[in-house]
């Protein structure tokens, strides 16, 4: 293979000046990253951690393929604006059971993984990847679903979220869900939708309304748990 010739002078002043810029800039996105990786704040990666729980790339790293590398995507997303920037999810591809896969796990230390527009953009990104390359998505599922200041800005858009779900299922790529906490309103719908749902025992519970939901709009006592085994079951919810 021939070598290729440079003119670039390494010691020129030119070269120097560009490379204290460039070191800067470098700079900016590291301390974004460590922004992004550090979730809602100490407070509720502490409470997560009284819990018992991973953090969301924790679960991802759990996950992978001893030594796999995971190439995380869209890191910076919803920077500049008045979201968390990384949009309260985590998305990349990685090796599991040597297999390539998107990775999606929502965070639950930023607003209870709860989902803005910034986090559907990313989302359905992350499955479209998953769509034209034909990789098996692995959700970590842990969402109180829709942000609901924003959630006129959801309601409609956010059906794609769940279409896509469909058609990666029908196109036979595999979807699962591991749900880990809450999975309500919109969160439930994703396990509700992927082909294998993992639920962990004693924590997961999914349902579209919770018991503050239940007993507002049917005046009727309801437990987290029952709600969590009548959505398991398929049936009806109380009232």
């Amino acid at each position: 293979m021939p070598a290729l010739g440079t003119s670039i002078q390494t010691s020129s002043e030119a070269f120097l000046a560009n490379k204290r810029v460039m070191a800067e800039r470098i700079d900016q996105l590291d301390a974004v990253l460590e922004e992004v990786r550090a979730g809602g704040g100490a407070r509720y990666v502490e409470r997560s951690r009284a819990r018992n729980k991973l953090l969301a790339r924790e679960r991802i790293e759990a996950a992978l393929d001893p030594d796999a590398p995971f190439l995380e995507l869209m890191a910076f997303a919803a920077w500049g604006t008045s979201y968390h920037v990384g949009a309260g999810c985590v998305v990349g591809i990685g090796v599991v059971e040597n297999v390539e896969c998107v990775l999606i796990a929502h965070d639950p230390t930023v607003r209870g993984g709860a989902m803005n527009p910034y986090t559907l953009r990313k989302l359905l990104r992350g499955l479209e990847i998953a769509h034209h390359n034909r990789l098996p998505v692995i959700l970590f599922v842990e969402s109180g679903g829709a942000d609901l200041p924003a959630q006129a800005e959801l309601f409609v858009p956010g059906g794609q979220l769940f279409r896509e779900l469909t058609r990666l299922s029908a196109a036979g790529i595999p979807t699962v869900a591991l749900v880990f906490g809450n999975a309500t309103a919109g969160g439930a719908y994703m396990p509700g939708m992927c082909d294998y749902t993992v639920l962990v025992d004693g924590g997961a519970k999914v349902f579209l309304g919770g018991p503050p939901l239940v007993k507002m709009a049917t005046g009727e006592e309801a437990e987290s748990e029952a709600l969590a085994h009548l959505w398991a079951v398929g049936l009806p919810r109380p009232g």
